[in-house]
C-alpha cells in the first residue's frame, strides 16, 4: 500500500475452483498474488486494499461458514476468523461484495487491478466503474485511472525474503531427493511414467503434494522434445533419459533437470555433449552476480556451447561469427533461465526501459542451458543424433554470490554413473 499512488484502492481476487471433467474438480491452488499478500487459501474470495481507510486499510471477502459445505467440503474459515487468525482489519461475507465494494471504492481516484485473469470479477469492476463515472456528480466521487497491479506488485515478489529462500530451500532439497529417486531407478525395460511415480512418490512423502509443472520424463528421441510430457516411452539400454521436474512446496516452486544414460554408462558421444552442457551450466551460474545483467549468465552459456559444438565437428567457422548469426540457435533454441519463486515461471520483468535489468539479492532463477540433436537432422554426423541434454538448477543471487539450492543431486558423468551403479 506504501507503494500505491495518492487516493487508490486495490482489488485482487481469489482463484476459483477448476473442472477438471464434467462436475470434478481439480485440486484447489490458490492464486499466487493473493496468497502472497494473505496466506488465505479458499476461492473465490476478495482482498481491498484502501490506504488511508479510518476503518480499516485492509479488507478481505470470503465464504459466510456454512454446515452443508463444512460436511461435504470441510470447515471455512469466515469473516470473523480472517480478521483474528490471518490480521485483516475488516472482513465480510461474499455474498454482500456486491452491495459493499462500490461504497469502498468511492471517492477513490484511482483502481488497481489487473485485467484478465478473472474475466467474470473483470465485468463485475467496469460495472462498479461504469456506475460510478455516470453518478460521479450527485456522490461527489472522482473516479480516474485503472492501473494494472501486476506492475507493482510482481517487483516485490520477485525479490524474495529470508524465509521465502528458506522454503525454496526445502523444496529443492525435496525435489533433489526425488531426482535421485527416478536416477537410482531408471533401467532398460522401465517406462518414463514409472520414473515419473518415483519423483510424485518421493515429493508426497516429504509433505510436497503437488508438482511446481508437468514433469517432463523424455528418454531417447524424446529428450529433444523440450516440452514432452506423455512420458510413455519404455526405456532401452543406450538411451539418454532427460528428467525435468520439480515440487511445490508450501507454494513455492523447485525447477530441476537431469540428463543420465538409462543404463547406468554413458557413451563416448553422450559423454562428451554432456560435458560441454555442464561446462556452459558452470560458466553461467558465475555471471550470477549483484549489480551484472540479467544477459550476461545467457551469453555465457552460448559461448561455451557454440565453442564446443565447433569442437565436436557440429558447427563449422569462427566463435565470434557464429555467435553473431546465433548458428547455435538449431541446437540451443531457449533462454538459460528464469525467474523462480511462487510461479515456476515467475514474474518480474528481466528489462526496463529497454536495458537487461541488473541482478539484485533475493532474486531465484534457474540456470537451465541445453543442446538438442534431433535424430533426423542430417546435417549432423550419425554420431551426434538423437542426444539431448539439459542441467538445470535453481540458484539464488546473494551479496556473496550466487547459492545453488539443488546441488544435491548427481551431476557430473562419473557422479550420476557412480550412484546409478552402486
Amino acid at each position: 500500500m506504501n507503494a500505491m499512488v495518492d487516493n487508490a484502492v486495490a482489488l485482487v481476487p481469489a482463484s476459483q475452483l477448476k473442472v477438471r471433467s464434467r462436475d470434478t474438480y481439480f485440486r484447489f491452488r490458490q492464486d499466487s498474488d493473493f496468497w502472497y499478500l494473505s496466506g488465505f487459501d479458499e476461492p473465490d474470495a476478495l482482498i481491498v486494499l484502501i490506504p488511508g481507510r479510518e476503518h480499516g486499510e485492509a479488507i478481505l471477502f470470503c465464504a459466510e461458514p456454512d454446515p452443508k459445505t463444512a460436511l461435504w467440503e470441510g470447515e471455512q474459515v469466515g469473516p470473523e476468523r480472517a480478521v483474528s487468525d490471518y490480521g485483516f482489519d475488516d472482513a465480510f461475507p461474499l455474498d454482500d461484495v456486491d452491495d459493499i465494494l462500490p461504497g469502498l471504492m468511492e471517492g477513490r481516484e484511482h483502481v488497481y487491478y489487473s485485467v484478465g485473469l478473472r474475466p467474470d470479477f473483470d465485468q463485475k469492476v467496469l460495472g462498479i466503474l461504469s456506475y460510478l463515472r455516470r453518478h460521479a456528480q450527485s456522490l461527489s466521487l472522482a473516479l480516474g485511472d485503472l492501473i494494472d497491479l501486476h506492475r507493482l506488485l510482481h517487483e516485490l515478489r520477485l525479490i524474495k525474503e529470508a524465509d521465502e529462500i528458506e522454503v525454496m530451500r526445502q523444496a529443492a532439497a525435496i525435489t533433489v531427493a526425488g531426482h535421485n529417486a527416478a536416477m537410482r531407478a531408471a533401467a532398460p525395460g522401465v517406462y518414463e511414467y514409472q520414473l515419473e511415480a518415483e519423483l510424485e512418490y518421493v515429493f508426497a512423502q516429504h509433505g510436497a503434494r503437488d508438482a511446481a509443472y508437468a514433469a517432463i520424463v523424455g528418454s531417447g528421441p524424446n529428450a529433444c522434445t523440450l516440452h514432452y510430457d506423455k512420458n510413455n516411452r519404455r526405456m532401452n539400454a543406450g538411451d539418454l533419459v532427460l528428467i525435468d521436474a520439480g515440487c511445490e512446496y508450501q507454494m513455492y516452486a523447485s525447477d530441476v533437470t537431469r540428463t543420465f544414460p538409462v543404463a547406468g554408462r554413458f557413451s563416448a558421444e553422450q559423454k562428451a555433449v554432456y560435458d560441454i552442457v555442464l561446462r556452459a551450466q558452470g560458466a553461467a551460474i558465475e555471471q550470477l552476480q549483484v549489480g551484472r545483467g540479467w544477459q550476461a549468465s545467457h551469453d555465457a552459456s552460448v559461448c561455451v556451447i557454440t565453442e564446443g559444438l565447433i569442437d565436436l565437428g557440429v558447427l563449422h567457422g569462427e566463435l565470434d561469427d557464429l555467435i553473431e548469426v546465433k548458428a547455435y540457435q538449431p541446437f540451443y533454441m531457449h533462454r538459460v533461465g528464469h525467474w523462480l519463486g511462487l510461479d515456476v515461471h515467475d514474474v518480474g520483468d528481466y528489462q526496463s526501459d529497454g536495458r537487461w535489468r541488473e541482478l539484485s539479492a533475493g532474486m531465484v532463477t534457474t540456470v537451465e542451458p541445453g543442446i538438442y540433436i534431433a535424430s533426423d537432422n542430417e546435417v549432423v554426423h550419425e554420431r551426434w543424433r538423437g542426444i539431448g541434454i539439459r542441467i538445470e538448477d535453481d540458484v539464488v543471487i546473494s551479496e556473496d554470490g550466487p547459492v545453488v539450492l539443488t546441488a544435491g543431486t548427481p551431476k557430473t558423468t562419473d557422479e550420476i554413473e557412480a550412484w546409478m551403479n552402486q
